[in-house]
């Protein structure tokens, strides 16, 4: 279990409960872009009780344990203000008997099927999502569930059991998510300021109120699992299209693993951000608001709404080429191939967001190896690209951003 990383002492901001509303809480993977792009949109201010209306807020605090203290007292209008922040989103994956049966799959309850993390820095220039394979092999740790009972420590079981364990203990997305923390928190070393879990039917909806999200398939995709097809080409995905491309792992598109899928899940939120972070959206109220009401209503999370739109003052000029999407660096597992476990370069990455250090920066090298100035000398590795060459980058392999090409087609 790695040391917590040292970081910028801070606290979590005030939390309001409020009772769940019951929904049966389903898939949601581009779950990241309801949590990048809520940071990122200014909040219109005659909408804002309509939203907070839409929030289901749950306190997780007294579960997770106490935060370090903040060196000063928060800003009112935005309790973050000066200090990064930490944000685990969760897709949440209900299974119940009849879909299992459908799917072919045996366990029923609830899953984390998508993890996250996303960091904001702290002068807020900077929004970088860290994907973590579903089947990642990590220690869980024991949680405390609403009901004050605690579940067993495990080690070396499935990262995405963690939100399920405080599930079957519990009863509630409470107990899951803070579960859920710990075992992000105890395996990462930072500190875990809040989280969203995100429905799946809130996305379709999001998606269906910007009118689809335009994405690059650059060869067709058939998943019978799922139900998906697709041509070859630029798309317009409805929502139910979309959600069954993030959920897409079978038939020509891969061999049933996570992995496979994080790639396009990573693209269809960039894709999402894209779309939304243009005047195509920002301008036209008959978009922007249903987006923004299903956005909010699609999140479980103990953010209320004032520390949201702080932060989204604060993102307003945030620009596409400043939020990176990566997958946090991992090998197949010695005991199992068919398990992930996170190779040594992991660790630099949770460091530099603990530090709030771009998480794309690499480890300094000895002194000796450096210029007198401190800055690493740069090896060659192959010749210079040519400067009117377009990079693509690998989504799923390569840290990206939306302004980054990721697919060609045509």
């Amino acid at each position: 279990m790695p040391a917590r990383h040292a970081s910028v002492a801070r606290r979590r901001e005030p939390r309001h409960s409020r009772l769940l509303r019951g929904q049966r809480v389903l898939r949601g993977v581009a779950l990241g872009a309801t949590a990048v792009l809520l940071f990122g949109v200014s909040f219109v201010g005659w909408f804002t009780q309509r939203l907070d209306s839409n929030l289901h807020t749950v306190d997780i605090a007294g579960l997770v344990g106490a935060p370090p203290a903040a060196a000063a007292a928060p800003d009112p209008k935005d309790p973050s203000a000066g200090r990064p922040v930490n944000i685990l989103v969760l897709g949440s994956d209900y299974r119940d008997a009849a879909t299992m049966k459908q799917e072919g799959a045996v366990t029923a309850g609830m899953r984390a099927d998508t993890t996250i993390v996303l960091h904001i820095s702290a002068d807020r220039t900077r929004v970088e999502a860290v994907s973590i394979p579903r089947d990642s092999l990590v220690t869980i740790p024991s949680c405390v569930v609403s009901d004050g009972s605690t579940t067993k420590a495990r080690k070396r079981d499935l990262i995405n059991s963690a939100f399920a364990t405080g599930w079957d203990a519990g009863g509630d997305v409470r107990s899951a998510a803070a579960c859920a923390v710990r075992t992000v928190q105890d395996n990462t070393g930072l500190v875990i300021d809040h989280f969203v879990v995100v429905d799946f039917a809130g996305f379709q909806a999001m998606v269906n109120a910007i009118g689809g999200v335009d994405i690059c398939i650059p060869k067709e995709m058939h998943d019978s699992y799922v139900g998906l097809n697709l041509d070859a080409g630029q798309q317009l995905l409805s929502g139910e299209d979309a959600f069954k491309f993030a959920r897409s792992r079978h038939n020509n598109i891969g061999n049933g693993s996570d992995i496979d899928r994080i790639g396009n899940q990573q693209r269809l939120i960039a894709a999402i951000v894209n779309q939304v972070l243009s005047r195509d959206v920002l301008t036209d109220l008959t978009k922007l608001v249903p987006f923004l009401s299903a956005a909010t209503a699609s999140l479980t999370t103990d953010l209320d709404l004032p520390s949201i739109t702080g932060m989204a003052y604060n993102l307003r000029t945030i620009r596409a080429d400043a939020i990176t999407f990566m997958t946090i660096p991992w090998a197949a597992a010695a005991s199992d191939p068919n398990r992930v476990q996170w190779t040594a370069d992991a660790t630099q990455v949770w460091l530099n967001m603990a530090t709030d250090v771009p998480i794309t920066t690499p480890a300094q090298p000895p002194a000796s190896q450096s210029s007198g100035s401190g800055t690493p000398q740069a090896t060659p590795t192959g010749p210079t690209p040519s400067p009117t060459a377009v990079e693509t980058k690998d989504a799923g392999k390569d840290p990206f951003t939306p302004a980054d090409v990721t697919a060609v087609c045509g």
